[in-house]
């Protein structure tokens, strides 16, 4: 009988494992194919003429004005955003933590969390494109500072989890041994806790950045897109995800290869932020032995 037992729960275990590599070589077998088809479409238009002429041009043109719109609303939506998160992540953590106000808060950022993009952009849509556009005459409606609120709505929940999650992994004897010498706890959050979790959230960070690199729907109904250099948050904004959308419905050979580049470019730009957010993670870690 015992001996049956463990057949089975061997042979259980065996299928599982058979399932799950297959799984795991199923999922790197396309991201290798993404990669590949991105990489060898995407090199064959990677110029110089892409980073100084601006999408004006159409096919004898480039993503200059669409790469600085992109950085103008990322960091925009970042400055938003990253503050707001790491209080909001803190609060959660260090004075709502097993409250059903806390319980409450992380249920809604949830939520945001797992909202569609596109559902974000229409919510900025209302609440502020139309009214700056009611409040002006018409002067100022689709903006980049519009397309960085959105911007800022999709990486805020990503900020608030990784931040509460940090501060939570932090053993609680560092907090109970700060507190035995009489600091207060709000230098007890900034000087002790924030120090000892600074890596996760410094990661935390660039990952939300890295996913608003590729937004697109939110920027159709806020940023809209602008076919010249624009560095005015006021203005309409050009964006790589959307000139990689405009050109892609395009017929035209030339812009689908400059939208291939495009994608690479931002392919690029998250592996990067990915590999920073490894290192920094790496070089800063702290162990709590």
């Amino acid at each position: 009988m015992a001996v049956d037992v463990y057949v089975r729960r061997r042979a259980i275990n065996v299928a599982a494992m058979l399932l799950s590599g297959l799984a795991a070589a199923v999922g790197l077998v396309f991201l290798i194919w993404i990669l590949w088809i991105t990489v060898k479409n995407g090199l064959s238009a990677l110029d110089l003429k892409l980073f100084t002429r601006i999408t004006a041009y159409a096919d004898e043109g480039g993503l200059a004005n669409a790469i600085v719109g992109s950085l103008v609303m990322d960091m925009l939506a970042l400055a938003i955003c990253a503050p707001i998160g790491v209080l909001a992540g803190t609060f959660l953590a260090e004075y709502a933590n097993r409250t059903k106000l806390g319980a409450v808060i992380r249920f809604l950022n949830d939520i945001l969390l797992s909202a569609p993009s596109i559902v974000l952009g229409l919510f900025v849509y209302v609440i502020v494109v139309l009214p700056m556009s009611n409040l002006t005459h018409g002067a100022v409606s689709f903006s980049g500072l519009a397309g960085a609120i959105a911007l800022a709505l999709i990486g805020l929940p990503v900020i608030v989890r990784t931040t509460d999650e940090m501060l939570q992994l932090v053993p609680g004897t560092l907090r109970e041994a700060a507190l035995s010498l009489g600091i207060p706890q709000w230098k007890l959050t900034t000087q002790v806790l924030m120090r000892a979790a600074i890596s996760g959230i410094v990661t935390g960070v660039l990952l939300a950045l890295a996913r608003l690199a590729g937004e697109t729907a939110p920027l159709l109904f806020t940023a809209f897109g602008n076919n010249f250099m624009v560095a005015n948050p006021l203005d309409k904004m050009a964006s790589i995800p959307v000139a990689i959308y405009q050109y892609t419905n395009d017929p035209n050979p030339a812009l689908h290869a400059i939208a291939w580049a495009g994608a690479l470019l931002i392919t690029l730009f998250v592996l990067l932020l990915s590999l920073c957010a490894r290192w920094y993670l790496h070089r800063h870690r702290v162990t709590h032995d």
